[in-house]
């Protein structure tokens, strides 16, 4: 039996009909390829999950552990990862902010936060709002954690701050680079050698293309004072219904208990209802989807190649986002790394290729040092959607 594509089951005029960010920011003319949101339906089985709890108006406070027994489930299956005890994790409302809750109750204000640049643009805000210092450790020209440079941060944090952490992004946004057990094995090593904590955010770890192996970071040794934020957001598109999961490792249990009780009260039932359905139900339809990433990951290269052939690219090995260098291109770089961080504000090739080629992407300049000249694609979309837009890019470049 033939895959399904969830990236091909709905026209353009079907997602233009959605009031969301990445399809309302914008005029209709331009192609949406920005912000993670991805142009697929709903799972089946999460659709049918939220359809029940509206039917019997299953709206209220959440109890229980049922998100928790359901990652635990997907994680024994999918990662022969272990980890998730009840007693190890706690429901926040999503990702970002728990790793803000975290960081609270690991430093304090003013304690510095280690970020492997270009890196994913919140986290420059949540950390500066929450008190704490950002502390860039760039990614190597091959955009994979530079050990030395990690070191070195490392190193600063630790002689500026009383208390310091390290927020580690994997899979890596927006590069797409899965990190291996050995690389993650060295960031341990050095994290307990200069007693840094490390909260992973995994909110990608479900979106694992052909040929790389997601490793949790609570799986290898030394990792037992960090924390991992994971949730099924990003694999089933449920950015709209908040939940997430903060788990700690062996060591951290005591700090996790110390999460206050009202942090618990901001996750939505209707979003955990949803969230649990993915991880339970909802595995063959992210293989389907995944098939299409795979597939359209191929093809970015090809017309890469046919329109664009001086942007450097190198293949993500997760989550849908394609960084592409376009300084051979020669666009000037209207904004600066320390510029504003946020999804909207657009410079630099991103600015060229909105107001000529009326493609959004999201500007290299807000993921910090090392993303000027920089745009970052969004590929969950159709084939056609993906074809049109680099035809487009190519005619203006």
């Amino acid at each position: 039996m033939p895959r399904r594509n969830p990236l091909t089951e709905l026209s353009l005029d079907q997602l233009r009909a959605r009031t969301s960010v990445k399809w309302r920011t914008h005029p209709s003319d331009v192609l949406p390829l920005w912000v993670a949101e991805m142009d697929t339906p709903l799972a089946p089985a999460v659709a049918q999950a939220i359809r029940e709890a509206v039917d019997i108006g299953d709206t209220g406070y959440p109890a229980g552990n049922v998100y928790g027994e359901a990652l635990d489930g997907f994680a024994r299956r999918r990662w022969q990862w272990n980890g998730v005890a009840a007693d190890r994790c706690t429901i926040v409302p999503d990702v970002m902010l728990g790793i803000v809750e975290v960081l609270r109750l690991v430093t304090e204000p003013g304690d510095s936060v280690v970020v492997n640049s270009p890196v994913y643009a919140p986290f420059y805000a949540f950390i500066e709002h929450s008190g704490r210092s950002v502390l860039e450790a760039p990614l190597g020209p091959d955009l994979r954690i530079d050990m030395t440079n990690l070191e070195s941060a490392f190193q600063s944090a630790t002689m500026h701050s009383r208390r310091s952490a390290f927020v580690l992004c994997n899979p890596h946004n927006p590069t797409g680079a899965v990190h291996t057990r050995a690389e993650l094995e060295q960031v341990a090593e050095l994290a307990r050698r200069y007693g840094v904590r490390v909260i992973a955010d995994e909110i990608h770890a479900p979106l694992i293309l052909d040929g790389a192996q997601f490793v949790p970071y609570l799986s290898v040794p030394g990792s037992g004072d960090a924390f991992s934020l994971i949730s099924a957001s990003k694999g089933w598109n449920l950015a709209g219904l908040k939940a997430a999961l903060a788990i700690a490792g062996e060591d951290a249990v005591p700090d996790l208990q110390r999460m206050p009780e009202e942090v618990s009260h901001g996750p939505s039932h209707v979003g955990i209802i949803a969230h649990a359905a993915a991880f339970n139900h909802g595995e063959i339809w992210l293989d389907d989807l995944l098939a299409g990433l795979n597939a359209n990951r191929a093809l970015l290269g090809e017309l890469l190649s046919e329109h664009l052939p001086a942007i450097g690219y190198r293949e993500p090995e997760g989550t849908y986002l394609a960084w592409l260098d376009c300084r051979p291109l020669g666009f000037t770089d209207e904004q600066s790394p320390s510029g504003p961080r946020t999804f909207s504000e657009v410079g630099g090739p991103a600015a060229v290729f909105l107001e000529k080629a009326r493609v959004a992407l999201s500007s290299g300049h807000v993921f910090g040092t090392g993303g000027a000249g920089h745009v970052r694609l969004n590929f969950a979309c159709s084939p056609d959607t993906l074809r049109e837009a680099l035809s487009r890019m190519g005619a203006v470049a």
